[in-house]
């Protein structure tokens, strides 16, 4: 999608240099550990992985042909070890962001998506979440059963892709030498964003940009306008609209409380 000149200045060059990694009728060992070594970089956000938390069974399985790339990459996210990563420490939103970016190859692209996600693991739990993803119909598009999954949005011409997906992606990659943990971020990144179906600004990987920065000035005040759930048990179902008056600082904390209440956000604007 980018220039090799802009790719090389947004450090996604990687990206627009390379194949995605396939295992390919009659392959070899050694294709089979290139695959094993791509999933790990792109399922655990290119965290480095101590031998003691390799999945001797399902690397095993890959390799004497019993199980497919896309059963790998599930075994992986299922697993306790992606748990321990990304679903513990972060706020679920968060969580939901980083499970588009490793198993999608993209970034959430509108508020729609985050609640579907958030509604699916609360009801019927983190195995459905996760299968969600891969079992979908763009998994099946994008990748198959033999293409690990990799960032799409830094490409062209992909099923359903959007152009709003660039700039959120970048905005989650943040470096080819980064890793999701490293960034030290437990909130989502695109809150902001999301919930006011905005672009994400481009900035070149920096320092500052690791830091957390996202559109929006600490100093500003947002309004929410909310669509409110309707009360239980109330012999009559009415759902009013509201609006709340947040700081920015408090904007991800109070989108997170809506969306647990069973709230439908249906714009966040600049006051």
């Amino acid at each position: 999608m980018a220039g090799l000149k802009e790719a090389g200045k947004l450090g996604i060059s990687p990206f627009e240099e390379t194949e995605p990694v396939e295992l390919r009728p009659h392959w070899t060992q050694d294709d089979a550990k290139a695959v094993i070594r791509s999933a790990y970089r792109q399922v655990l956000g290119n965290e480095y992985l101590m031998q003691s938390e390799r999945l001797v069974g399902p690397e095993s399985l890959l390799l004497n042909g019993s199980i497919t790339v896309r059963d790998f990459v599930r075994a992986i996210a299922q697993s306790e070890l992606y748990r321990e990563k990304f679903l513990y420490p972060n706020f679920h939103v968060r969580f939901i962001e980083l499970n588009y970016k490793h198993l999608l190859g993209r970034a959430p692209y509108d508020q729609s998506e985050i609640s579907y996600h958030l509604d699916l693991y609360t009801s019927q739990g983190y195995e459905a979440e996760i299968a969600s993803y891969l079992d979908s119909w763009e998994y099946q598009q994008s990748f198959g059963d033999h293409v690990v999954p990799y960032h799409r949005d830094f490409q062209v011409d992909h099923p359903g892709q959007r152009s709003i997906g660039f700039s959120r992606l970048l905005h989650l990659y943040r470096g080819y030498a980064n890793s999701d943990r490293s960034q030290g971020q437990k909130q989502p990144k695109l809150t902001w964003e999301v919930a006011r179906n905005a672009a994400t600004p481009i900035n070149a990987p920096t320092t500052s940009s690791l830091a957390g920065a996202v559109g929006g000035s600490r100093g500003d005040v947002y309004r929410i306008r909310v669509l409110k759930s309707a009360t239980p048990n109330a012999t009559v179902v009415r759902r009013s609209v509201t609006e709340v008056v947040v700081a920015y600082d408090q904007l991800t904390t109070k989108l997170q409380q809506l969306n647990r209440a069973g709230n439908k956000v249906i714009s966040v604007t600049a006051v």
